[in-house]
């Protein structure tokens, strides 16, 4: 009997080689970091193969402030270069003028480029992000954008099969961003390679499609080629009516297959792991990697106290990040906080945010960056601008912004900020920049209180 994993990739393969298949690519999305790939095409004499199924989106060097007055010449430039290869090549461009424009894993499933069924490249290794609505969607190098531009295919090696089960009922305040870091803190960041994920179980169907595009977004985290939630009314609900999404008959014989796509009942997975949601705390990162995480109220680790293959690793860490051994995790001062990234930059992650914010004072300065303008205009029709305003919180445009620095958003060296983004790496926010991954509400915790704190306690009595 079939996986998910086997039934899409059946769907889209042509032929295998080698160990390799050859692939149907239904979407493919560039940004200013396709431009290597757009000169490749150039040094050949090549034209995109298929520009209609080519989608460009300026995100990775978008600046959140100024728009009409770009003052960093290296954005310019990058920003100026997708507009042109777009226009070259017939391609449609979200670009910084366009009401729609976001960061590119929001507003594929905003407009309904994003369906179940389909096969999604992107050059960003986020592009798993797709895979929550019953999609095979996972990021390529830049020979590979070239060759996907050129060609609508792209060669791949099938991943095994894995399963993740979360069952039961989620405390308060745990999201789909905990479950995810609770996940890779206990299999490690490389417990999933070679694989690709299947969330499945009780509170994977519970969550809402952001939720689920947080989950299969961070599978990158955990070594996982991609992930992927099979799609079911949650998904169908809200693809319906998106602009580029099928309608009338279409949508009807769309729908049909669309519910054929699941793993049978005895479908054999190469591995299966299961989580239970009582034991899911709302979860911190501590280190430079995103598996060193616990819940917030724990105590750091004793490198000493630990495995040898990780002790190294902790004391590096905890050096870099500038933590004692022991101490509690809640109470760290914090610099300032960011919200945003294709991780939580949706309107239900700033919903949870503004709830915890809401007739508060931040106490460190912080940034929010919605996942697209549409996010962004949607946020200031229900009033949750002002709530982050009036918290003292700057609210800007939309792009990728702090969460990997490109556009000039950073967090200086040495100080300490938390953030809803998806990496912790040295130097991910900026050089020397200590960040701590958390969920929305528990960056607004943070923001709050100066500190790294649980979040639970502000929001009783808040609904």
């Amino acid at each position: 009997m079939a996986t998910l994993l086997d039934k899409l990739w059946a769907a889209h393969e042509i032929k295998a080689e080698h160990g390799q298949s050859l692939l149907w690519v239904d979407r493919h999305l560039v940004h200013e970091g396709s431009h290597h790939a757009f000169a490749k095409l150039a040094e050949r004499g090549l034209e995109v193969a298929e520009p209609e199924l080519t989608f460009g989106v300026a995100d990775h060097y978008a600046p959140t402030r100024n728009r009409d007055r770009i003052d960093n010449p290296q954005v310019a430039v990058m920003l100026e270069r997708l507009e042109a290869n777009c226009t070259r090549h017939g391609i449609r461009l979200f670009g910084l003028r366009d009401p729609r424009q976001g960061i590119v894993h929001v507003i594929g499933p905003e407009q309904g480029l994003t369906l179940p069924g389909l096969l999604i490249n992107c050059g960003d290794s986020h592009t798993s992000t797709h895979g929550a609505f019953g999609a095979l969607g996972f990021g390529i190098g830049a020979t590979q954008v070239a060759h996907v531009l050129a060609t609508q295919t792209v060669w791949q090696a099938k991943p095994r099969a894995m399963r993740i089960r979360f069952e039961g009922e989620p405390g308060v305040a745990v999201t789909a961003k905990d479950m995810a870091l609770h996940w890779i803190s206990q299999l490690g960041t490389g417990g999933a390679t070679g694989h690709a994920v299947e969330y499945a179980g009780s509170a994977v169907r519970a969550l809402s499609m952001e939720g689920r595009m947080t989950l299969c977004n961070l599978s990158i985290e955990g070594g996982a080629r991609f992930g992927m939630v099979a799609p079911d009314a949650v998904t169908l609900a809200y693809v319906k009516g998106r602009p580029m999404a099928p309608s009338g008959t279409d949508w009807d014989a769309a729908e049909a297959y669309w519910q054929t796509l699941h793993s049978d009942t005895d479908a054999s997975f190469d591995r299966d792991v299961s989580f239970d949601m009582a034991e899911v705390a709302p979860t911190v990162t501590w280190g430079t990697t995103p598996d060193q995480a616990l819940p917030i109220g724990a105590s750091l680790p004793d490198p000493a106290r630990l495995d040898p293959t990780q002790a190294e690793a902790a004391r590096d860490a905890m050096a870099y990040m500038g933590l004692t051994p022991g101490r509690p995790l809640e109470g760290t001062p914090v610099d300032q906080v960011f919200l945003g990234s294709c991780t939580t930059g949706r309107i239900d992650d700033l919903r949870a945010a503004a709830a915890v914010l809401k007739g508060r004072k931040a106490k460190v300065p912080g940034l929010v960056s919605p996942g697209s303008m549409l996010v962004k205009q949607q946020a200031e029709q229900e009033g949750l601008d002002k709530v982050f305003i009036e918290a003292g919180l700057e609210w800007t445009g939309s792009g990728c912004s702090m969460c990997v620095g490109m556009n000039g958003d950073l967090v200086g060296p040495g100080k300490r900020c938390a953030s809803s983004t998806n990496r912790n790496f040295r130097g991910r926010q900026g050089k020397g920049a200590r960040t701590h991954l958390m969920s929305p509400a528990m960056v607004a915790a943070a923001a709050v209180t100066g500190t790294l704190t649980d979040v639970r306690p502000l929001l009783e009595g808040r609904g």
